[in-house]
């Protein structure tokens, strides 16, 4: 597939002249590492990038949904499932789910699902999905939650359903390739989308992982999604890409995608990165459980921003807010960030 461009995004308070600003956010760069599948990486001065090459790592992100991309964002995990792997029958009830909800007011996004995508997770009917999900939706807008809110699903049915009650932005961990018909319903809605790249369903995603280069292979993946959605009739300023990390990933895996997440950049829209507990996290911080995992948690959200990732998906939404706060300050030499 040609080269691939990552740029070595910077956020130092003491910025070069010839630095240019990453996708209209908080990082910039003056060099750039030149991927391909044939050749060893190489390290070029910006000046050497071609425009159609850089174009899409300094043009600036439009809002998804009048959501602006030009500061960091989180958004708040709310599983209505008894049995995810991190909180799982927590908020199964409509009240546990809204007080859960009130509790993310640091959020900028609320992201709500009924079916668990663990690895080893079965499928759930559409219709006890809808059942999870759909009244949760309209309890939160009721209550007044002024967040944007997101469905995690993969399923067009369950989609339309929880746009009909309140939510703005549909999140498949399956890239759009499980349902058919959901790309459509979005169109349809003009409702922004989050594409995700997983290997194989949960079910089976953990079996023995394999890739010729991950971090290559996911950015072909979502890029060639990203080019099917657009065909689809959503608008390319709508979709946000996530690499899927755990997701049909070995540890290394992640670690090799961490490790270059600023490449997405190239895809030209937003990026999302959901790390959030996850074993990886657990295996490398000494965490047996999810639930010791908040501080590893925040470290990978922190690593990510740094490479100019726009949203954090996390769990712990008070805890990612004040380490974000206090991480642009400190960075910036001044309270604003």
């Amino acid at each position: 597939m040609g080269k691939y461009v990552r740029p070595i995004v910077q956020v130092d308070a003491a910025r070069p002249d010839d630095a240019v600003q990453l996708a209209g956010g908080w990082g910039w760069f003056t060099h750039v590492e030149i991927l391909s599948r044939d050749a060893p990486p190489q390290i070029r001065p910006v000046c050497d990038v071609a425009p159609d090459a850089l174009a899409p790592l300094t043009a600036p992100r439009a809002a998804v949904a009048g959501l602006t991309m030009a500061r960091p964002r989180t958004m708040g995990i709310l599983n209505v499932t008894p049995d995810s792997f991190s909180d799982g029958g927590r908020h199964m009830s409509v009240a546990a789910a809204r007080a859960a909800a009130q509790a993310m007011q640091h959020a900028d996004i609320i992201d709500v699902g009924g079916e668990s995508t663990r690895p080893g997770a079965a499928r759930v009917p559409d219709d006890i999905e809808i059942d999870r999900t759909a009244p949760v939706i309209r309890a939160l807008k009721a209550a007044g939650i002024g967040q944007m809110i997101s469905i995690d699903t993969r399923k067009s049915a369950v989609a339309a359903q929880a746009l009909a009650a309140g939510a703005t932005l549909v999140n498949d961990v399956s890239g759009f390739t499980f349902d058919p018909a959901l790309a459509p319903v979005c169109a349809a809605q003009s409702a922004p989308v989050c594409v995700m790249h997983a290997l194989g369903d949960p079910a089976t995603m953990q079996n023995d992982p394999t890739y010729d280069n991950v971090l290559l292979d996911v950015y072909d993946f979502l890029r060639g999604r990203i080019a099917a959605l657009v065909a689809a009739g959503i608008d390319r300023t709508q979709i946000i890409a996530d690499p899927g990390i755990g997701f049909g990933k070995t540890l290394d895996h992640n670690l090799a995608l961490l490790a270059r997440v600023s490449l997405f950049h190239s895809l030209g829209v937003p990026i999302l990165l959901g790390a959030s507990r996850k074993r990886f996290i657990g295996t490398l911080g000494g965490a047996e459980t999810a639930d010791q995992r908040m501080p590893g948690s925040v470290a990978v959200a922190l690593a990510a921003l740094k490479h100019g990732t726009q949203i954090v998906r996390v769990h712990d939404v008070p805890e990612t807010a004040q380490a974000i706060a206090l991480w642009r300050a400190s960075m910036a030499g001044n309270a604003d960030g």
